[in-house]
């Protein structure tokens, strides 16, 4: 009778569902079927055994048949390059230098891994790993650029040439990069039989092996192979290769023994066949011989741990060859054994160390696995792998992440068991959170982008606040994109876009531009003092406005913000501008339709019109409004004359309009226009027709457009041809310059010159070389420019000689205040008076005004030398500011400067205000100085002074003293007002009351106190010392008392309130409170009541307190105790019906089952009824796991 086992149906049911060929069928214990149970073999077909035969291994075997043994695609090779072949001897530090930039190029180039280490005897192994492919190349690299290079020669018969090269040179390739040597076979007409061989010494000697074994073969005398195990070919060989060499003589047989680096166990004999047999016996003695004193050892070690085995750079693994140097040690990638090879001794002792290393790394770390989509990977390193980098440091693991090129899911943990875990845990909620994650694309206006960031980022950064799980992230302003990309979780993303799109929204309607011309002269007025008009207007219209720089031409004032607010600010900038000026405005009605040909390219028409008119400001409406009123603003005079010419050239335009282009050197253009724009008004005025120059904005600076008629464009077009034509007829002339004067016109690198090239057509001016006494100036350019220049520089002498040279004397004190920031004051008066101001050096360290020098014997000076004590009255030098120009000039010069001379007055404020004035951080008085442009001293408070000194200009200081005593009046209101606020009333409440009074976080204290505006204090509860019955309320008077009011009134209704108990069944407080409290709020709110639930661990569960009016109390009690009765119900349903569920999953596997019955199982043999340990990897193995060797029904150990 067979026996039988058992094994639960779920367990069955996993291990069977990867069959899924196999027809498995599973039958209850209690069916007709019981007695017959299915075979062991039936139910778990065996792995097929090895094939004896070619035939038998084409034969199925069963549906183990389609599983393949995986080759591993990465393999490691280690090279030895000892110390006299080294080409990099003379390094201060191993891994540095030349040697170690030529491993960084290797790697890239071959995609091969490359570690480096040094032996004892200074000798380098470079352990190289990747595909066998990259390992080959890498090696052939090293061995050109790390190894010093040799030659050898080998002859072998000419006709055994071809076999060594091959088909198309495939076999000599071939052989060149496995052997990392250079092979030079003599050509075909050349009769030597000697092959070249260069490059290592062992690459020379792999080499010359493979060709001798070509020869060999081809050879046709008698050829026999003999395998021999790798570790015995130096035995044989002997050393230097002496034995071989004699066996060789010997017998007159040749051997060939491959190399230590090639892969082979096979010696090939070439020779007669007697002498062959006899070198065989031989080698066969001195195998056998030897056979017995080596050993071939494998350590079980799992692949995963080989790298820690072997150590960082190889240390671990050093330390064993160091002490056993004969003990060869092989790792196999994707194999979970570690061979040894050597003398039986040293291996022993080799492999009791790795054996112990095993086992302490087994015991202390583990590995993990897990499957993360590739693209969440480079989210997962995090920038810079901070994200992996961190976990590796939290959890002490090591974590390996495919590359990208891979396209691989599988992620790999190894480290300490309880790291690993922690790590998997945290990798697998951050890919959780990833997949979970959205990304959404936000088109915004680049325009906007700074906006949105801000001033060093902290705009955006509130919103990542605001949004701390979204990632924003903005493109790079070079690209021009208009994609934000936001991601993070749905919803999250959703949220943070309609904040974005809401913020933009306000951004474009707040992004309303508009532009205001405003003449030139009257923007200081728009500004006003210290900025006050300007910021004043910001302020109040809510508007962005910006000004032309002060040295720009631009008179435009650009005006941004909400549409009304901008209109509301234009309107204010021009009723300042009106106010200051006779500004008239006219509108003048012309068809829209000429609008744009009026305008001209790029406004170049219209441009011109109000250069020629003074500067009016024409303002043509939008395009496309359909409107034809065109708005004229500026001087009556200037005004009118720019209304004719629009009407007339509109007349033009309507009846016949003719347009030509001239082109002409932009240095030509001053000198068309002339001086004033006299030349170009004569051509006007003598033509009729409209001359327009380009401006430094058009981009082609030659152009210039005539309009009008035909017959006036025409004559116009004649006169300046001539002129131009003119011009271009170079001429060279030249005048008499006294040397005195040349400095003044070659000073600051010649801008004298350069003014009068660029106004005079480009005329070049050259003067003699300094230190020549000639008078000579040559000028060289168009006729009539040379002529003008002439002109122009006799003018200049003119006034060089009619010049003069003045003294004014201001204190230095005041030098700095004179010339204003930036020296913007002094730059002005030497344009508007146009002189030449110099002021003198600073005086430093200025000395003591000292006691005048008594003279003797009538002695004038004294040791005064330089005049230091002549006269106590005479100005100092560092006092003297020189005035240079026209005599009128300077003296009108020099009363500018001294009205700029600051004055000094005193103002009497009472001490207690000082730092009212003054202000947090002097906050206060600095804007009082921007404001009137003056400097405000207040006295030190240790002074107790009440005199405060105004210093600054004549002009400024009476509005500065009116500012500043307007000022000590608000103050002065603000401290009586302070005083009648500072009323303080007490109220007695009992302290019980006193959270009530309060309210939930604050609120109906709050109320009261906006609503009374007034000051509440309640008692510190840690301090004894206060009366805790005691509220303080600090204000107006009349508005403590209605808070007073308010509380008693508060406290009144308190007092009327009752407590009761009533009894609700615990079962129902949940639904009674409602998903977070919402059901029982709106219950307390409907009957005005406050309820509260027992505590968990409370002595009575089912007690619940109810406070309140009396009447509402009952009320709520009457409300609560029908929801217990209703909910109760449910409650009593609900337990009646769990006694007729089925019972859970987790229930019935704790029921007894025999579970699934199987015949003749293995385990059935010891008369053993007990299932199988389904966790035992004995029992149960899994693919890829090595076995125990045991004799198990899984077929033969392979």
């Amino acid at each position: 009778m067979s026996s039988v086992a058992v094994l639960t149906q779920e367990s069955f049911a996993e291990h069977r569902s990867g069959l899924a060929q196999q027809q498995v069928k599973v039958t209850a214990l209690n069916s007709e079927e019981e007695n017959d149970p299915p075979t062991y073999k039936e139910a778990f077909p065996p792995l097929p055994e090895k094939a004896p035969c070619l035939e038998a291994a084409q034969e199925p075997a069963g549906p183990w048949s389609k599983i393949r043994p995986i080759k591993a695609s990465v393999i490691t090779q280690v090279f030895h390059v000892p110390l006299e072949e080294r080409k990099y001897k003379d390094m201060n530090q191993f891994g540095e230098g030349e040697q170690a930039k030529i491993c960084l190029d290797i790697m890239q180039k071959t995609g091969a891994h490359l570690e480096l280490s040094l032996a004892k005897d200074q000798g380098l192994s470079i352990m190289v790993s990747g595909k066998l492919e990259a390992v080959m190349k890498a090696r052939k690299e090293i061995v050109a650029r790390l190894q010093t290079q040799a030659s050898a020669t080998v002859a072998i018969p000419k006709e055994h040439h071809r076999f060594v090269i091959g088909k198309n040179g495939e076999k000599l390739q071939d052989l060149e990069l496995k052997t990392a040597t250079k092979i030079q076979i003599p050509r075909p007409d050349d009769p030597s039989n000697q092959i070249k061989i260069t490059g290592t010494k062992e690459g020379i000697e792999k080499a010359r092996h493979e060709i001798l074994l070509i020869s060999a073969e081809q050879d046709k005398r008698a050829v026999e192979r003999l395998d021999v195990e790798k570790v015995y070919h130096p035995f044989i060989a002997g050393p230097y290769n002496k034995l071989v060499s004699e066996l060789m003589q010997d017998t007159g047989t040749r051997i060939n023994i491959p190399p230590p680096s090639v892969n082979k166990t096979e010696i090939v004999f070439t020779g007669e066949k007697e002498q062959l047999a006899q070198a065989v016996a031989r080698v066969k003695k001195i195998y056998e011989e030897k056979a017995n004193s080596f050993t071939v050892s494998s350590v079980s070690a799992p692949s995963w741990l080989h790298r820690f085995i072997i150590g960082k750079k190889g240390q671990n693994l050093a330390k064993i060859t160091q002490q056993m140097p004969k003990v060869h040690i092989e790792f196999t990638e994707g194999e979970d054994k570690i061979t040894l090879e050597g003398p039986t001794e040293d291996v022993n002792v080799a492999q009791e160390q790795i054996e112990v290393m095993v086992k302490d790394l087994i015991n202390r770390m583990d590995y993990a696995e897990i499957n993360v989509d590739h693209k969440f990977h480079r989210h997962l390193i995090g920038k810079n792998g901070a994200n992996i980098n961190r976990i590796k440091d939290l959890y002490k693991v090591s974590v390996r992440i495919p590359p990208d090129n891979e396209k691989s899911n599988l992620i790999r943990i190894e480290g300490d068991p309880q790291g690993v875990q922690q790590a998997k845990k945290e990798l697998l909620e951050l890919a959780s959170r990833m997949e979970n994650e959205r990304t959404k694309d936000l088109i915004i206006e680049q325009k906007f982008h700074r906006t949105i960031i801000g001033q060093k980022g902290e705009r955006i950064r509130e919103i990542r606040e605001k949004f701390p799980e979204v990632i924003i992230n903005f493109p790079d302003p070079a690209h021009k994109s208009d994609i934000v990309q936001l991601r993070g979780p749905k919803n999250e993303v959703e949220k943070c876009t309609k904040y974005m799109q809401k913020m933009v929204a306000d951004l474009v309607e707040n992004s309303f531009s508009i532009s205001v011309p405003i003449f030139k002269q009257f923007h200081k007025n728009i500004i006003g003092k210290g900025g006050a008009n300007i910021k004043k207007i910001r302020e109040e219209s809510n508007t962005k406005i910006d000004l032309p720089a002060e040295n720009s031409n631009s008179e435009t004032i650009v005006i941004t913000g909400k549409r009304a607010n901008c209109e509301a600010a234009r309107h204010r900038i021009l009723a300042i501008q009106k106010e200051l000026a006779n500004i008239t405005e006219v509108e003048v009605s012309i068809p829209s339709k000429l609008h744009n040909s009026l305008i001209g390219a790029k406004g170049r028409f219209i441009r011109s019109i109000m250069e020629e008119c003074g500067g009016v400001h024409i303002h043509f409406p939008t395009e496309g409004s359909g409107s034809d009123t065109v708005t004229i603003r500026g001087p009556a005079q200037d005004v009118e004359k720019a209304k004719k010419q629009l009407l007339h050239l509109a007349e033009e335009k309507q009846t016949k309009s003719y347009t030509v282009d001239l082109r002409a050197k932009p240095e030509y253009h001053k000198f068309l226009i002339g001086k004033g724009g006299g030349n170009i008004r004569k051509v006007r005025d003598n033509t009729g027709a409209r001359i327009i120059f380009p401006t430094s904005e058009d981009k082609d600076q030659e152009l210039i457009t005539i309009m009008g008629t035909e017959e006036a464009v025409k004559e116009a077009q004649k006169e300046l041809e001539a002129l131009i034509k003119n011009l271009d007829n170079v001429v060279e002339d030249s005048m008499v310059v006294d040397p005195k004067h040349h400095r003044h016109f070659v000073i600051r690198r010649g801008q004298v010159l350069r003014e009068i090239a660029d106004e005079y057509g480009g005329v070049m001016v050259s003067f003699p070389r300094s230190g020549t006494q000639s008078d000579k100036v040559t000028l060289k350019g168009a006729k009539d420019c040379v002529e003008a220049a002439k002109k122009r520089i006799q003018e200049i002498i003119e006034d060089l000689e009619a010049q003069v040279t003045i003294e004014c004397t201001i204190p230095q004190k005041f030098h700095r205040s004179i010339m204003g920031p930036k020296g913007s004051r002094i730059q002005q008066i030497t344009r508007d008076y146009g002189v030449q101001i110099k002021f003198p050096d600073r005086e430093e360290n200025p000395a003591p005004v000292a006691e005048p020098a008594v003279q003797e014997n009538g002695e004038e000076g004294g040791e005064g030398k330089d005049g230091k004590d002549a006269d106590p009255s005479s100005p100092k030098k560092c006092d003297i500011i020189i005035i240079s120009g026209r005599r009128e000039k300077c003296e009108a010069a020099k009363e500018a400067l001294q009205a700029l001379v600051p004055v000094t007055i005193e103002v009497e404020v009472p001490f207690d205000l000082h730092r009212y004035i003054i202000g947090q951080k002097g906050s206060g008085i600095r804007k009082m100085m921007d404001e009137f442009e003056v400097n405000i001293q207040v006295p030190a408070p240790e002074l107790q002074s009440d005199t405060i000194t105004i210093t600054g200009l004549a002009t400024n200081l009476d509005r500065a003293k009116a500012g500043l005593l307007e000022r000590v009046k608000e103050l002065q209101a603000e401290q009586e007002d302070r005083a009648l606020r500072s009323f303080k009333l007490t109220v007695t409440v009992d302290p019980k009351y006193h959270p009530k009074i309060i309210g939930r976080k604050g609120a109906v204290i709050t109320q009261i106190r906006t609503e009374h505006e007034v000051n509440i204090q309640f008692p510190d509860k840690d301090d004894e010392s206060q009366a805790q019955d005691q509220i303080t309320i600090t204000g107006y008077e009349k508005n403590a008392e209605a808070a007073r009011d308010a509380i008693m009134k508060i406290v009144g209704e308190l007092e009327q309130m009752v407590s009761e108990d009533v009894t609700l069944d615990h079962r129902v407080h949940a639904r009674i409170i409602g998903a977070r409290g919402k059901a029982i709020r709106k219950i307390m709110d409907e009957f005005k009541v406050d309820i509260r639930f027992p505590q968990s661990g409370a002595p009575d569960p089912n007690c619940v307190t109810v406070t309140g009016l009396p009447e509402n109390v009952e009320e709520a009690i009457d409300h609560i105790l029908n929801l217990e009765e209703e909910y109760l119900a449910d409650v009593v349903d609900n337990e009646a019906m769990q006694v007729y569920m089925k019972p859970s999953s987790h229930e019935e596997s704790k029921a007894p089952s025999k579970g699934f019955v199987v015949r003749d199982a293995p385990w059935a043999t010891v008369n053993n009824e007990k299932a199988p340990d389904m966790s035992s990897s004995e029992d149960f193995p899994s693919f890829g796991a090595q076995v125990a060797p045991k004799t198990l029904p899984w077929g033969p150990k392979r």
